[in-house]
């Protein structure tokens, strides 16, 4: 907002004051409307139409997005952060999600691994600029869409300026936002720029005024209050306008997110018409000139749901060619701001995420879940982002209209061009129908300072190739350091101008013929098959990337430019690392092999970085023309000079360590009866008493006699178990239940301690309703329902008055034939304690209400406690449970694997199982699993919706030279026994790294827990 406050304004702020009467005296509008409404509050973070700057320095933020909370093990932080600095990233975004701080309203804990400051202090070594989004909504397929549960329990809509909403969020906003305050670039830390709320797009009619001013300025001062001085961002879920500059509760920097292409991982290869943007650039002019273009969110993988296809097929969905076709549309665009989501997705263990999801959050990450990055996907985005590092002329070029017919001899191809300053043009080309998967030949019509408007390639026969779902990034008059790169067909890498040389290096798509011309004279080729051209000063260069490179030294003295000209797979092993944070001044160019994090010339000596899979020849281009000796993760490697380009070598040596992993059905297991609920002895004296007459949920109100609801009584996440008791008539023969528990959720039902059946789940339902037969019940004598409900998290909340995050967790309805409702008494239990939950150190998440859950038999120690009554046990495979119920079978074993020099991921698999047993005419038993690892939740498995069976656990959470402790709940819902088909713990993968020390995560152990039952 910007100027004199105006009537429509005041009318806001006289409303806002009105709602906000219990929170506290508002005062006059301008105490309140702060100056950083009209002006930057610091110096350092600023911004004009073209970009933000950096201590006045330029800069395109590419970002990409990473939740801490989804890697429980801060020491691994600053491994994921090098690896998006070695793609040429400047800055991460990253959500925190308010359910995980204060699970218990009143009570903020951001400690032990909820701790943000070892993710920022990553963020700082490795380089990398944040965008902070606390929310208080995220989305982010995370449990509430970030909301803690108890949130079910205000009357107001949420995300409104409904009073008892507003207040709620006071804690969780000021501790958050002081958190964030002491972590910006004002205060030395790595935050520049904030996000108040998230995706505030879409609402029901209902929701008047929309957007509102008076919520969203109520959040922009929640963390102006607390010392947030850097700029406000926002993300428009689509391009609308909304809270842009010159509205009321305008944002500094307007942006939008976008996610063109979907989430039909199914159909991974299908590309419906009419999704590419094409409009973007003329949007953002007409709703915010003033500022950088950003999006703030764009597809940079996907999500994929219970009973989805998995993210392997999503990663083609979304795999390279996307990213060729759909981020050169944006960059055509003029983006200066772009958040790529995910970059790293992680894991939802311990219940965090939402019930469109499974446990794996990998996303098809450029970053797989497991931290490797061995898809296609980040090697493309490497080449890509490196470009805009050293292409400054593309920050404030002016950006023309796509044209057919202006710039190409082929009408099938669509050109955009951008005018750069000095005279630099860059043209980016695409099939006109985006999806065509045609091969398309063509010659392109430039214009430049040298030759005036010419038709290249140049040389005899040649023409350039468009081949199939790609696009391409052509330059003109691009400065290289002071030499003119004429015009270049080959896409650039990267360059740089150093003292002894200028490299750079340029590549295209395999088999296609490239052609660059350089205003100089003097060449050597000095590897490979190039047609040159000389003349008047210049240096026409025409190459085929096919097979290996082609190397030109051109110039006549020294200091010559050398050229690499690489077809693109070849240039996915090219690496340009700065060598200090944040500075980009004196990178280091090289070829190696699967991954370079740091570089630093220190004397004379050149440290690296990186990780191996393979021996790999390493190559340094640019940037150590003195070094005499070499070091690759503190190791010395002898090196040799080559005396036709000057560059050093060296091949680093890789010896896989012989390792081994246990053999999981070989363990000594032990079991427990995880459902002893059933047993006629059984005292549920301690349970929750289930006597709210009416539920607090305004968008479901129980129609129950008392609410059945798990959240009413402070009951959010994993199981819901509920035990009802009444006195049989003898005229009982069926009982009706109807629950909720989000997507493929399950219920089983027993009568004492018989089955009468379950609810298997599918991957769409949220709700499950059933007629159950009773057994003949005997007249007078008391009878107990057992119900266990599994909640998969609660649902988000993203059009604002759907209210969908109150969607109620436990029983709707039941019928007790021949009773009245009220015939039966019911008692419930969830994790233990509920808000007042027991594990600190992992949070209010991670437990349900097994038995063994609110006992902490999950916990490290419990293995060999006596207060634990084991049994002996051949293990889940081979033993299983007898009957319908829940069993829990711990074994413990050591590992000792290698030193920190070494990353090898470990995942769990599970194998399903066929039986003969199971109902609903499927081969596939339904049963359910949940995956314990030192007592962290890392996995649940339901055998008959998948997708996922194999699931990665992360060193620290894994002590890999140390006992570690396994548990796993087996829960079948069909008649007869249930055994799982296998279960083994595997190696993914061993990379000799610089992954760097992992520390072991100490969450706590077992004790007797007061007051458990």
């Amino acid at each position: 907002m910007k100027g004199i406050l105006s009537c429509a304004s005041a009318v806001a702020i006289a409303l806002f004051a009105v709602e906000a009467g219990a929170r506290a005296a508002v005062g006059r509008p301008e105490e309140w409307i702060k100056p950083y409404k009209r002006e930057a509050l610091q110096d350092i973070v600023t911004w004009d139409e073209e970009t933000i700057f950096i201590n006045g320095k330029r800069l395109f933020l590419y970002s990409g997005e990473v939740h801490p909370y989804r890697l429980p093990v801060p020491s691994l932080h600053l491994d994921i952060f090098q690896k998006i600095k070695a793609l040429g990233y400047n800055g991460v975004s990253f959500y925190v999600d308010w359910a995980l701080l204060e699970g218990k309203p009143g009570v903020f804990r951001a400690d032990g691994v909820f701790d943000l400051q070892p993710f920022f202090d990553a963020a700082s070594e490795a380089g990398i600029y944040l965008i902070a989004r606390p929310g208080p909504y995220i989305n982010a397929e995370v449990s509430g869409g970030g909301f803690p549960g108890w949130i079910q329990r205000i009357n107001g809509t949420l995300r409104t300026r409904a009073e008892d909403f507003l207040n709620a969020t006071n804690l969780y906003m000021s501790e958050v936002g002081k958190i964030i305050a002491d972590a910006q670039i004002t205060n030395g830390g790595p935050i520049i720029l904030v996000q108040p709320e998230n995706e505030y797009t879409q609402a029901l009619d209902s929701i008047t005024p929309f957007p509102d001013p008076v919520y969203m300025e109520y959040i922009e001062k929640q963390l102006r209050d607390v010392g947030i001085v850097v700029p406000f961002i926002s993300n428009d879920a689509s391009a609308k306008g909304n809270n842009a500059p010159g509205q009321e509760a305008a944002v500094d920097i307007y942006g939008h997110d976008g996610y063109p292409l979907g989430f039909d991982c199914a159909n991974p290869t299908t590309w419906p018409d009419g999704k590419l943007p094409t409009d973007w650039r003329q949007v953002h002019l007409q709703q915010s000139p003033s500022t950088p273009y950003s999006i703030v969110e764009f597809q940079g993988g996907s999500f994929d749901p219970w009973g989805g296809p998995g993210f392997e097929k999503c990663a083609t969905l979304v795999g390279p060619e996307f990213q060729r076709v759909f981020y050169k549309q944006l960059y055509s665009f003029g983006v200066t701001i772009l958040n790529l989501y995910m970059t790293w997705g992680g894991t939802n263990w311990g219940n965090l995420g939402h019930p469109g999801g499974y446990t794996s959050y990998d996303y098809s990450a450029v970053i797989r879940e497991d931290r490797r990055v061995d898809r296609e996907k980040y090697s493309e985005q490497k080449l890509q982002a490196n470009f805009f590092k050293v292409s400054p002329a593309y920050y404030t070029a002016e950006r023309g209209n796509v044209s057919k017919t202006a710039y190409t001899t082929s009408t099938d191809l669509a050109v955009t061009p951008a005018y750069g300053e000095n005279g630099t043009n860059i043209y980016f080309v695409r099939h006109d129908a985006y999806n065509s998967l045609a091969s398309t030949p063509y010659k392109l019509t430039i214009s430049t300072s040298a030759f005036g408007n010419i038709t290249i390639p140049q040389y005899n026969g040649t023409s350039l190739s468009l081949n199939g779902r790609d696009s391409k990034i052509h330059v003109s008059d691009y400065d290289i350091g002071g030499a003119s790169l004429v015009y270049s067909t080959a896409e650039i890498f990267t360059w740089h101008k150093y003292e002894d040389r200028t490299v750079l290096v340029v590549y295209g798509g395999p088999g296609e013929t490239h052609e660059l011309t350089l205003a100089v004279t003097g060449l050597e080729v000095l590897e490979g098959e190039v047609k040159s051209t000389a003349t008047r000063g210049y240096t026409l260069l025409n190459f085929q990337a096919d097979g290996p490179r082609k190397v030109a030294k051109v110039g006549v003295v020294a200091p010559f430019i050398y050229v690499y000209m690489l077809n693109r797979n070849e240039a996915y092993n090219y690496w340009s690392i700065d060598q200090a944070p944040y500075d980009s001044s004196s990178p280091i160019i090289l070829k190696a092999g699967y991954l370079t994090r740091t570089a630093k010339v220190s004397e004379n000596t050149l440290a690296l970085t990186g990780d191996l899979n393979a021996t790999t020849a390493l190559e340094v281009i640019g940037g150590a023309p003195s070094i005499t000796s070499l070091t690759f993760n503190g190791k010395n490697f002898s090196i040799a000079k080559s005396n036709a380009t000057g560059t050093i070598t060296s091949t680093l040596s890789y010896s896989a360590p012989n390792i081994s992993v246990p053999d999981l059905s070989s363990l000594e297991w032990k079991y427990i009866d995880s459902l002893p609920e059933l047993q006629p002895t059984y005292n549920d004296s301690l349970w929750t008493t289930a006597d709210l007459p009416k539920s607090y949920n305004s968008l479901r109100p129980s129609t129950t006699p008392t609410s059945l609801y798990g959240p009413d009584y402070g009951y959010h996440t994993g199981s819901l178990l509920l035990r009802g008791t009444f006195t049989a008539t003898g005229s009982e023969t069926t009982f009706y239940l109807s629950t909720q528990g989000g997507s493929a959720f399950g219920h089983s039902i027993f009568i004492n301690a018989q089955f009468i059946g379950s609810w298997r789940g599918y991957d769409a339902a949220i709700v499950g309703n059933g007629t159950y037969t009773l057994p003949n019940l005997t007249p007078g004598t008391e009878y107990t329902i057992t119900v266990v409900i599994d909640n998969m998290g609660l649902d988000e909340n993203w059009t604002i008055g759907t209210e969908t995050m109150k969607n109620p967790r436990g029983i709707l309805d039941y019928e007790l034939s021949g009773h009245n409702a009220s015939a039966v008494s019911w008692k419930l239990t969830g994790n233990l304690g509920g808000e007042d939950y027991a594990d600190l150190s992992r949070g209010p998440l991670n437990e349900g209400a097994f038995y063994v859950e609110r006992n902490g038999f999950h916990l490290p120690g419990a293995f060999t406690s006596d207060l634990v009554a084991w049994e002996t046990s051949a293990g889940p495979v081979v033993d299983g449970i007898k009957a319908p119920g829940i069993g829990f079978f711990a074994a413990e074993f050591d590992l000792d694997l290698p030193g920190e020099e070494w990353d090898i991921p470990l995942s769990f698999t599970f194998v399903n199982a066929t039986s003969s047993n199971s109902s609903a005419g499927s081969s596939v038993p339904a049963y359910r699993a949940q995956l314990f690892v030192n007592g962290w939740q890392f996995g649940e498995f339901v055998s008959n919706v998948g997708p996922q069976t194999n699931f990665p656990v992360p060193q620290g959470i894994l002590d890999y030279r140390g006992p570690n402790y396994l548990g796993v709940t087996v829960w079948g819902l069909d008649s007869g026994e249930t055994r799982l088909g296998g279960l083994s713990l595997g190696v993914d993968a061993l990379v000799w790294g610089g992954v760097g020390g992992v520390d072991v995560v100490e969450g706590n152990g077992f004790v007797g827990r007061k007051g458990a039952y």
